[in-house]
């Protein structure tokens, strides 16, 4: 089985010359299929930055990336539709979920498979059964304004998963979220995770989430440096 996501030497540098600044130094890392990773570091350490070259929202400037098996960027793009990448492979969750407030649940859902080109009633039907899958089969035909912050990024979570991403990138999912709500969402990470053989990527600070992962990956000067995590259970 190979990596859902394997980074090798990866370099960001932003500037030039001596006003150059190296945010990512030869980062190493692998996610596997089903696995949700923590990625820790404190601010400006360069996480945000990792993600964003992963999702393919901003060019590295050296390294490799591989993801699923194939090499996406090797110190140069090798997939000539980044916007196809994104759409298809890649789900984004971010720390405020970002909902279109003129959509129901289930059309915020539905919009990006039929903006793949899945058939509207295909769309549809994905989104219903994700969000059975979430237990919010009853908030369906709500209107953002209608949602709870937990229900929103519940919602939020089905659309990571709309066209079926091999991968998960998630940035402060947490964030606006107390305890009880924080380790709900992380215990629908993980149980998606192993349904759906999802590899998730989740940056925290988040106290209440960090002692569930299995692995965490600290960034320090640039550098990933991956460590045990607690892995406690999610009961």
């Amino acid at each position: 089985m190979e990596p859902a996501i394997k980074l090798e030497g990866l370099v960001k540098r932003y500037g030039s010359g001596a006003a150059a600044v190296d945010a990512l130094k030869g980062v190493d890392m692998e996610v596997w299929p089903g696995e949700v990773v923590g990625l820790l570091g404190p601010s400006g350490s360069g996480k945000t930055t990792l993600l964003q070259c992963l999702g393919a929202v901003i060019d590295p400037t050296a390294g490799r990336i591989s993801l699923g098996g194939q090499t996406t960027f090797d110190n140069q793009w090798k997939i000539s539709d980044l916007r196809e990448l994104r759409r298809d492979s890649i789900g984004f969750m971010f720390q405020a979920p970002y909902l279109i407030p003129f959509l129901d649940v289930t059309d915020n859902i539905a919009l990006l498979p039929m903006l793949a080109g899945r058939p509207n009633g295909e769309a549809r039907e994905r989104a219903r059964e994700l969000l059975a899958a979430l237990d919010m089969s009853h908030r369906a035909e709500a209107k953002v304004s209608q949602l709870s912050g937990g229900e929103a990024q519940r919602v939020s979570i089905a659309r990571a998963l709309a066209n079926n991403p091999p991968i998960i990138l998630a940035d402060e999912p947490t964030a606006p979220l107390d305890s009880a709500r924080s380790l709900a969402v992380i215990k629908l990470l993980n149980r998606l995770a192993e349904q759906y053989r999802t590899a998730i990527i989740v940056v925290t600070h988040d106290d209440t989430i960090i002692p569930t992962f299995k692995r965490i990956y600290h960034i320090r000067e640039g550098r990933a440096h991956e460590e045990r995590g607690e892995g406690r259970a999610l009961d």
